[in-house]
């Protein structure tokens, strides 16, 4: 079968298309016919900085939709043909990757694979951020890091639909903004001084829940924009910054809560969390991402760059088989 895989870290150009030998699932597991696979920042900094690789070489790609392979051992609730969605911990930049049972959805109806696609990753993880960590309550108001991105523009749908008072978004330019606004929210501003804007569109009282996959200066800019009872909900580390800490100086003075949320972690230590919490992501209804870049998986490399070079919105998307309608 085809893979792409690095064999070194670096820039998109490590990435090589390959012959690789079709993987078996193994007991709990299931082998899909992938149609298209998602293209994820956490594969960027995959094939940059070494981010979740176990060992060289290393195909990326978290995320999947096609038509289930073969069955491991002890798989009950799926069969062969059928079309599913699946997170993996590697591996779907292919034309088969194994992924654990448990981590595998069937499509509802009408969703097509396409769509299918866009969802895995991002869908649950909004979802996970809005309600599990960041406890939204109706009335409230939010505020997202990267609201044009994948995430970003589910978050702004869900928070909506939730019964946000306000959802405010950052974006890093005028064009990115204009598109935010169209995915549920109010207000979106550029990241530079952000803090100051999100101050002056509350009248200097903040927002109930910020969201922010950022890290380092911007996390922390962003603790400065929550109202007293404030919670931040930290899901990435985009900026590559040291690993930030928070204590007592930041949070005492206005009582404020800081989270933490991995899709992937939780995929490891708790999978059955994430498949209830992935079911009651995928029942809200009308939520898009729309696919925004679509490539041939032996152009993964050109996907990279487009994602890199941050000025992409929505989902990105490699073409993998025949299997794609």
């Amino acid at each position: 079968m085809r893979a792409v895989r690095f064999d070194e870290y670096g820039g998109p150009e490590v990435l090589t298309t390959v012959d690789a030998d079709v993987p078996e699932p193994g007991p709990g597991q299931v082998a899909i016919d992938i149609a298209y696979a998602g293209v994820n920042f956490a594969d960027l900094k995959a094939r940059s900085e070494g981010y979740r690789v176990p060992s060289l070489p290393f195909v990326p790609g978290l995320e999947v939709s096609g038509r289930i392979r073969a069955l491991g051992t002890g798989v009950t609730g799926l069969t062969v043909g059928q079309e599913v969605a699946a997170l993996t911990e590697g591996g779907a930049y292919a034309e088969v990757a194994v992924a654990d049972a448990v981590t595998v959805f069937p499509l509802p109806a009408g969703l097509t694979l396409r769509a299918a696609a866009t969802l895995p990753t991002v869908l649950p993880t909004a979802y996970a951020l809005l309600h599990s960590v960041g406890r939204l309550r109706a009335g409230e108001s939010v505020l997202v890091q990267g609201a044009a991105g994948g995430v970003g523009t589910v978050a702004g749908q869900l928070a909506r639909a939730a019964g946000a008072g306000a959802v405010y978004g950052v974006v890093s330019s005028a064009a990115k903004a204009e598109y935010a606004r169209k995915y549920g929210y109010d207000e979106v501003v550029l990241a530079d001084g952000f803090g100051s804007a999100v101050r002056e569109l509350t009248g200097g009282r903040g927002v109930d829940l910020a969201l922010d996959p950022v890290g380092g200066d911007t996390f922390r800019e962003t603790l400065g924009t929550l109202a007293v009872f404030g919670r931040a909900v930290s899901f990435g580390n985009a900026s590559s910054a040291p690993a930030w800490q928070v204590g007592q100086p930041e949070l005492y003075p206005a009582s404020l809560s800081v989270g933490g949320f991995s899709i992937l972690n939780l995929a490891k230590t708790a999978p059955q969390e994430l498949r209830a919490l992935a079911e009651r992501a995928f029942a809200v209804p009308g939520v898009e991402l729309p696919v925004t870049g679509e490539f041939a998986l032996s152009d993964a490399a050109e996907a990279h760059r487009v994602m890199g070079s941050r000025t992409s919105t929505g989902k990105l998307l490699l073409r993998v088989s025949s299997v794609a309608g």
